[in-house]
């Protein structure tokens, strides 16, 4: 007998993968989660029947998210990843030799404990010594941390369940007063085919709060469609006017320095979400 995983990404559409073996099922306090092995795409993390990370394809959402912004602002000494439990963009936070202090805030303690057991690629580095994991609402740590990251990076899951909060203006503005005066922000705003009111959304909120306001974009073959978005929000530094030349060359497999402003260039369908 063949197992099958699938993902409704809408009411009626989905993607499948075949499964090897499932390692967890749990409802935790949360959400719905579950970490499987894939025949395809290795080892698998859901989150309310929603794919998160697989060990095949994550090192393009967790670089994407993390090394744009990191590459623009000049000195990151203090980043902040709100979710992202599964400790990648924590991973290539690190990678610069800037960041003095990395900070992990996940509300379910239960995806930390789980990637680190099944998922040690992605979830290795969250007990280096300049990374702190919080078991924490992200929301609130925003809320109570006034003028201190340099960068802010939300991974969160789709707007649903826990992570819905973390798409709401009043978080952005949060964001904006927790950044210090040339901070940079970065969150996952989804895709362009099935989330075309999301992206608009976030970007008609964020340009009220931040000066400077820019989606960029990548390909992820286990999210809905394989079209993906990133928004930045900045105080200050503008990503389309670093100097690519500028930019170390670190151990990543998808983000480069010829792709830092390449990404920025968007599909028209998509770059009009942004008018």
């Amino acid at each position: 007998m063949e197992l099958w995983f699938t993902e409704k990404q809408t009411p009626v559409f989905g993607i499948t993968a075949k499964i090897k073996q499932t390692y967890v099922t749990e409802q935790t306090d949360f959400q719905d989660l579950a970490m499987v092995e894939t025949e395809e795409f290795g080892n698998m993390l859901v989150l309310d029947g929603m794919v998160m990370t697989t060990v095949k394809d994550e090192f393009v959402y967790h670089e994407m998210a993390a090394h744009p912004a990191l590459n623009t602002h000049p000195n990151p000494k203090k980043v902040l990843v709100v979710g992202g439990g599964d400790g990648g963009v924590i991973r290539e936070v690190i990678k610069h030799a800037a960041v003095e202090k990395a900070v992990l805030v996940e509300i379910d303690g239960k995806v930390i404990e789980y990637s680190k057991m099944y998922l040690p690629e992605i979830a290795g580095k969250l007990d280096e010594p300049n990374v702190e994991v919080l078991v924490n609402d992200g929301y609130m740590h925003i809320i109570e941390h006034k003028d201190e990251y340099d960068v802010i990076i939300v991974d969160s899951t789709e707007p649903v369940g826990p992570a819905a909060p973390l798409f709401e203006r009043g978080f952005y503005q949060g964001i904006y007063e927790a950044l210090k005066e040339d901070g940079i922000f970065v969150a996952q705003t989804d895709n362009p085919w099935f989330k075309a009111d999301l992206i608009q959304k976030v970007n008609k909120d964020v340009k009220e709060i931040f000066p400077i306001v820019h989606v960029y974009g990548c390909n992820i073959p286990t999210y809905p469609s394989g079209l993906w978005t990133f928004t930045m929000g900045s105080k200050r530094h503008d990503p389309l006017e670093v100097d690519e030349t500028q930019i170390p060359e670190m151990d990543t497999k998808y983000y480069s320095p010829r792709l830092h402003k390449a990404a920025f260039v968007l599909p028209k369908f998509v770059e009009d979400l942004t008018k």
